[in-house]
């Protein structure tokens, strides 16, 4: 019989909370209606919407009234950061400056508005994958519109300065986004504390559902101004249009406020167990070299190189062990990790990593067979047996 999975990938994406499951099963059964319907049932419906919209908010100290549905974070980094592009309060500001380790969604927002006249600058970070305040401070200039850097990176966990990058852009009267998406859940976050204006979060992260995601627009002290991508209905005070997915909504609510209620208790025992991963690792593999910050990054998150070991092929036809390549968990390309890239990693460096993400469920027992699944998939992917298809169809 096979071995149970071992899954330590949640930074890809986490399992559904079974209490989360439980509070959106009325919302696919019975409670179906329209949020936006006058009726009763229509109203009722509505009514959990705006529970989970003071959940979401309650858990990054925002206002509900701040609070946009969207589809994941990918549609809230491009509603956050395109529309901001696209609001007139704006004009006359044609400079956006982000990071070269943000996510594909946002750096490729960027790019679309580079082609459109932008002036886009991409900062660069140093060996353990922060960002220079020094840097950015010139980067930013009176042309700029938004600075926009992601607050925990989804490869290595480099947890960036939020509150200081937040207070500087506060200072220039620039616009400050987020792409929360790694933190939300596992991070305190206080959009206040940290002058943040535009935040972008994901169910899926977070033990709630695929397809459900916010972003947080800043009201006052100074509101922020975005235009819709999408048009017809006006739903969600103009800013994204569309018949809301009301069990998606209330799956993160819920999330949210389940995360919200254990962040702290949750960071130290999955940094605890975290740490023990890489302690059983360095002894099992000697070679073992950590990616990115050692103190300033997610407590859930180890990226290391195992020099000469291929990595993809480990990750891809592991049975077992559930963990990512650095080659496989940048996008839907299999691409080598630009992340790793930026940071100075060799090519063969890069084609050695693996990133073992921990979660809510992950136990000490799985921990402590963590180093003999990898050693037996290694010598699985050394072997002379035809090499596993990870994607048949």
């Amino acid at each position: 019989m096979p071995e149970p999975l071992i899954y330590l990938d949640h930074n890809a994406t986490t399992p559904l909370d079974p209490r989360v499951l439980n509070a959106m099963l009325p919302y696919l059964r019975d409670a179906f209606a329209n949020a936006s319907s006058p009726h009763a049932a229509g109203r009722a419906v509505a009514r959990a919407v705006d529970v989970a919209r003071e959940q979401v908010a309650s858990a990054i100290g925002a206002d509900p009234r701040e609070i946009v549905w969207t589809s994941g974070a990918t549609e809230a980094n491009n509603l956050a950061i395109r529309g901001a592009a696209a609001s007139p309060a704006y004009r006359g500001r044609s400079r956006i400056v982000t990071v070269a380790t943000e996510h594909p969604a946002v750096l490729e927002p960027c790019h679309a508005l580079a082609l459109q006249g932008y002036e886009v600058v991409t900062l660069g970070v140093d060996v353990d994958g922060m960002i220079d305040l020094e840097g950015l401070q010139e980067a930013v200039t009176p042309e700029t519109l938004l600075v926009s850097v992601m607050f925990a990176n989804n490869e290595t966990g480099v947890l960036q300065p939020i509150s200081e990058i937040g207070a500087l852009c506060q200072d220039r009267s620039v616009l400050f986004h987020t792409d929360a998406t790694q933190a939300f859940g596992r991070e305190g976050i206080d959009v206040n504390r940290a002058h943040i204006d535009l935040l972008s979060v994901s169910a899926h992260k977070a033990y709630g559902p695929k397809g459900s995601g916010a972003l947080f627009v800043r009201r006052k002290g100074p509101r922020a101004r975005i235009e819709p991508m999408l048009l017809g209905g006006g739903h969600e005070r103009g800013m994204r249009s569309g018949t809301l997915n009301v069990p998606g909504i209330v799956g993160l609510g819920v999330a949210a406020g389940l995360a919200a209620e254990g962040v702290e208790t949750g960071r130290v025992r999955t940094r605890t167990l975290r740490d023990d991963l890489e302690r059983r690792l360095e002894v099992r593999f000697p070679g073992l070299m950590l990616n990115g910050h050692r103190t300033n990054r997610l407590a859930n998150t180890l990226n290391a190189t195992l020099p000469g070991i291929p990595a993809q092929r480990v990750a891809e036809c592991a049975l077992g062990l559930a963990v990512s390549s650095s080659a496989a968990c940048t996008s839907a390309k299999r691409l080598p990790s630009y992340v790793l890239r930026a940071m100075g990693l060799s090519e063969e460096a890069i084609r050695s990593s693996l990133r073992f993400s921990l979660g809510r469920f992950t136990t000490q027992a799985e921990i402590e067979c963590v180093a003999d699944r990898l050693a037996d998939a290694i010598a699985d992917a050394a072997s002379e047996a035809p090499a596993c298809d990870p994607d048949p169809f």
